[in-house]
């Protein structure tokens, strides 16, 4: 497996919300034109911006402004930074996340956004079968040895 999918799987994508990662799907679906290659947000993350409005990020960042609806660069950059911070926890190395950061950058729009789409859809097919998973376990242990529902 590539590092950059390695990253994503393992790093990345586990500490997005589920709201994220849909939002960061809806962009790559429609070629969003503010999903951003080459830099973490514009305007660029400096103390003289931090209280401006984002208008356009990258993939990880979007997932903060667009799916947890943070505005300002200075959130957008804070949301950035932690999930960066937990990536690379979740992957025993600092700096482990520009694996995927450098691959996000460097490659050309249209194979980035074919392979984001088919990760972005991997990870919430998988959470979608996880959850429907726990409800049905949860249904189960709700219901008695004599099929009655017991208190939860």
């Amino acid at each position: 497996m590539e590092s950059w999918r390695k990253v994503w799987r393992e790093g990345f994508a586990p500490v997005m919300s589920t709201t994220a990662l849909d939002a960061l799907w809806q962009a790559l679906r429609r070629d969003d034109k503010r999903l951003l290659q080459g830099a973490t947000c514009h305007p660029q993350p400096l103390s003289c911006h931090s209280e401006l409005d984002v208008d356009c990020c990258c993939s990880i960042s979007w997932g903060g402004w667009q799916g947890e609806k943070l505005g300002t660069v200075a959130e957008v950059d804070e949301y950035f930074a932690r999930i960066c911070f937990e990536a690379d926890q979740r992957l025993g190395e600092p700096g482990a996340s520009r694996w995927f950061l450098n691959w996000y950058d460097d490659t050309p729009r249209a194979e980035m956004r074919l392979e984001m789409l088919d990760e972005v859809q991997r990870t919430l097919e998988q959470r979608f079968i996880m959850d429907r998973l726990n409800n049905v376990a949860g249904r189960r242990q709700r219901v008695g040895r004599a099929g009655l529902v017991t208190a939860a």
